[in-house]
């Protein structure tokens, strides 16, 4: 089989790889059939990442089935299904509380799309194989499209978490977002779906504003001048000034969630952030708890997620179309 490999800056290619076996009676193989790139995957393609290449990409895909092994109960071959981005057991302690991120059955922060707590491959590879398929594989509820979901595996996912539950611990709350790329998207029209009284996007690609503006958001190409007043803030850049500039528009005892990777240092304004009384959250997404509840969202009608995909791309075209600057897009099986 293939697996597309990061290879340098802006550049990847297919290399050719074992077909994966199954090693335990509780994995499963499934074959990808719509995948798209993280968010993050954009930080990694330009040079930014902190491990160096080559390694596979990819860890947002909806798959089918192909094989399964004999204890296996959840999934059955030809099932289409979510897979997550982390590698989790199930049964520890912490996934069992929810903590999938932090499964203490594998090397802290395993996962796909990059060898950190070991090289378990990418999502953009023909084949994958899945250490517990139980625990991790989702089904995908009739009706879905997988080519919308296939950010579920962590981005439609953490959108949800992001704003989801605050706002139904404040009713109309007040919403800022500071972005760069879908996950500020998805946030934009999970807030106006669930009855935030005022969202504001900020960004500064013209491309993505008209978008939040469709979802309802009014729009700024930057926080300038600060505005102020907001419940909730979510941070989905990467950069600490814009970090410190979302968490400085906060009405008093206002929640910022901070869904960039922040791979560069820089200082918060922790002295406003006491006075004003802010919680911050900067967290991986313990992404498996969320997503049977991100997927019965976008079942709902409520939301509409495919609007964030910018482009559907055929799978064989991933070596020359991925390192491209689209906001979101899907690679596709063309025999799917």
């Amino acid at each position: 089989m293939r697996e597309l490999t990061y290879v340098a800056r802006r550049t990847v290619a297919w290399r050719e790889a074992p077909d994966p076996k199954l090693r335990s009676a509780r994995e499963a193989i499934v074959a990808p059939v719509a995948a798209t790139p993280c968010d993050v995957d954009s930080s990694i393609l330009a040079g930014h990442g902190f491990v160096e290449p080559p390694f596979a990409l990819g860890h947002e895909c909806v798959a089918t089935v192909v094989e399964t092994g004999d204890a296996v109960t959840a999934v059955a071959p030809d099932d289409l299904v979510v897979v997550p981005w982390s590698i989790n057991c199930g049964t520890c302690d912490r996934c069992r509380a929810g903590l999938t991120a932090h499964c203490t059955a594998v090397p802290y922060m395993a996962m796909y799309g990059a060898p950190i707590g070991g090289d378990w491959g990418g999502l953009f590879s023909d084949l994958v194989r899945v250490p517990y398929a139980d625990a991790m594989l989702v089904p995908l509820p009739s009706g879905l499209d997988p080519v919308a979901m296939a950010s579920a595996s962590d981005n439609w996912s953490l959108a949800r978490r992001l704003v989801a539950p605050h706002l139904q611990a404040r009713p109309g709350a007040r919403v800022l977002v500071v972005a760069r790329g879908s996950i500020g998207l998805y946030v934009c029209d999970i807030a106006r779906a669930l009855g935030a009284s005022d969202v504001l996007y900020v960004d500064p690609e013209p491309e993505h504003r008209a978008l939040a503006r469709a979802f309802g958001a009014a729009t700024a190409e930057v926080l300038e001048p600060i505005p102020q007043g907001f419940d909730i803030a979510v941070e989905a850049t990467g950069r600490v000034d814009q970090l410190a500039l979302a968490v400085k528009c906060l009405a008093p005892e206002g929640i910022c969630e901070s869904a960039g990777n922040h791979f560069r240092p820089g200082e918060l304004p922790l002295l406003d952030m006491y006075l004003t009384g802010v919680t911050l959250r900067v967290a991986r997404d313990n992404v498996r708890a969320h997503i049977p509840d991100a997927l019965a969202l976008a079942a709902s009608g409520k939301v509409a997620p495919e609007r964030v995909v910018s482009h559907i791309i055929d799978w064989e075209d991933l070596p020359t179309a991925l390192p491209e600057r689209h906001l979101k897009p899907v690679f596709v099986r063309a025999d799917e």
